[in-house]
C-alpha cells in the first residue's frame, strides 16, 4: 500500500483527477464572471453572496482548496522527480522527446499560481474576512481592478498560460485515467484544443471589454 501511494502512477492520477475537477470548476467560475458585463452590479452581487452564504458552496470551497493545493504539491514533486531521473537532459547533440507543453508546464503552473494568489488576496481573502474590503460589491471591486492596465496585463498573460497547460493538461489527464484509445484520442485531444482556446478566452475577454468601456 505504501508503495502505491508513493508510486509516480499514483500521483500521476491524483495530479489528473484534481486537474479534472478544477477543468469543471473554470466552466461554471466562467458562467458567474460573465454576470460581470451586466450593468446591473446587483446580479453579480447577489450570486456572490449565495456563494460565501451557501452552505454547501462553503464545503466545495474548501474541497477545491485542498484540491488546488494538492494540484500544485503533486505536480512540483513530480517535476522535481522528472528532473532528478534525468541528470544528463541538457548534454550537447542529445534531444528531449518530451513535448513543448509537457517540458515547459511547470513553469507555465507558476505564472498561474502567482496569479491564483493576487486573485485570492483581492476576492477571496477578503470574502473570509482575512483581509479588509468591501465583501457586499465584489462587483465594484473586479470592475475598479480591470481599470487597471498592468492587472489587466498580468490577468490576461496568466490565462495565456492557463490555456497552454489546458492544452498539455486535459488530454493528459483523460490519459492518465486511462481514457487512451485510438478511436477516442483524437476526439480528446480536439475538445481539449477546443476547451483550451475558449475557456481563457472567455475569461480574457471579460476584463478586455470592462477595461476598453471604462
Amino acid at each position: 500500500m505504501r508503495r502505491f501511494l508513493g508510486s509516480s502512477l499514483t500521483k500521476k492520477l491524483v495530479v489528473a483527477l484534481a486537474g479534472l475537477f478544477l477543468i469543471v470548476f473554470l466552466l461554471v467560475h466562467l458562467a458567474i464572471n460573465f454576470l460581470l458585463l451586466k450593468s446591473d452590479p446587483s446580479v453579480f452581487n447577489s450570486a456572490a453572496e449565495f456563494m460565501a452564504s451557501n452552505i454547501v458552496i462553503k464545503v466545495f470551497e474548501v474541497v477545491l482548496l485542498l484540491v488546488f493545493l494538492v494540484h500544485i504539491l503533486m505536480s512540483v514533486i513530480l517535476q522535481i522527480q522528472n528532473w532528478m531521473a534525468r541528470p544528463t537532459q541538457y548534454k550537447v547533440g542529445t534531444r528531449s522527446k518530451t513535448s513543448f507543453f509537457s517540458k515547459y508546464m511547470i513553469y507555465l503552473g507558476g505564472i498561474i499560481l502567482i496569479f491564483l494568489v493576487l486573485h485570492f488576496f483581492h476576492f477571496f481573502f477578503i470574502k473570509i474576512g482575512w483581509i479588509e474590503g468591501d465583501s457586499d460589491n465584489f462587483y465594484a471591486l473586479a470592475h475598479d481592478l480591470f481599470k487597471l492596465p498592468l492587472y489587466v496585463s498580468i490577468y490576461v498573460i496568466s490565462f495565456v498560460a492557463l490555456s497552454f497547460h489546458l492544452n498539455h493538461a486535459f488530454q493528459s489527464a483523460f490519459q492518465t485515467i486511462g481514457f487512451n484509445h485510438q478511436k477516442y484520442t483524437p476526439t480528446v485531444k480536439f475538445l481539449g484544443v477546443l476547451y483550451s482556446i475558449l475557456i481563457p478566452a472567455g475569461y480574457i475577454v471579460i476584463p478586455l471589454i470592462i477595461f476598453l468601456s471604462e
